[in-house]
């Protein structure tokens, strides 16, 4: 009887067709090629690195992680899609997804992957951030009021953004802007 093929899960690691990474406190522990590539980067280059360097801006980046920690808390997973930024300074829409290693530490170990969803959704409008923020909410169906509650503000001033948004999308209705900020494209 033949005995079955060793696995070698570094190998898969690191040739995964998706972006992959070990992180712990929101720092890069290992990368493998797809992230490294997708983000423009070496996999050395991002070793070591917080993951503040994928965000377009500081802000962008500190307002995740504080979105993050009440989910992974409550479900040791996370999953959202948002704009993040290559190396090129380039921002494109990415699926993240992550897991926490250990239960009550939602940003210590984890493995996090990133898939990079571009070509479905282009980023078309010079967003701000707290635009980009809002849109990726609106792209998960929330609702300005819930929206208003998980980021701390206002639900006028989330109705103020959903309408530069609009603008912005040349979208006369909220559906309408939903489907051109995931790349479905309506006709007129």
């Amino acid at each position: 009887m033949n005995a079955p093929p060793r696995i070698d899960y570094e190998t898969i690691f690191l040739r995964a067709p998706v972006g992959m990474c070990i992180s712990e406190n929101r720092i890069i522990q290992s990368c493998n090629d797809s992230l490294a590539g997708m983000f423009g980067y070496g996999r050395s280059d991002l070793v070591g690195q917080s993951f503040r360097v994928l965000y377009p801006t500081l802000e962008e980046f500190r307002r995740t992680g504080d979105r993050i920690i009440p989910i992974m808390n409550a479900k040791g997973r996370y999953s959202d899609e948002r704009i993040m930024r290559r190396a090129t300074g380039e921002l494109f829409w990415c699926h993240v997804s992550g897991h926490a290693l250990l239960p009550n530490e939602p940003l210590g170990p984890g493995i996090w992957t990133f898939e990079d969803v571009s070509e479905k959704r282009p980023v078309t409008a010079e967003l701000t951030p707290r635009e980009r923020e809002i849109a990726a909410l609106l792209v998960e169906g929330k609702t300005s009021k819930v929206i208003a509650r998980q980021i701390d503000l206002s639900p006028r001033t989330v109705e103020m953004h959903r309408a530069k948004l609009m603008r912005k999308f040349s979208a006369a209705t909220s559906s309408e802007l939903v489907h051109k900020l995931v790349g479905i494209h309506l006709p007129r």
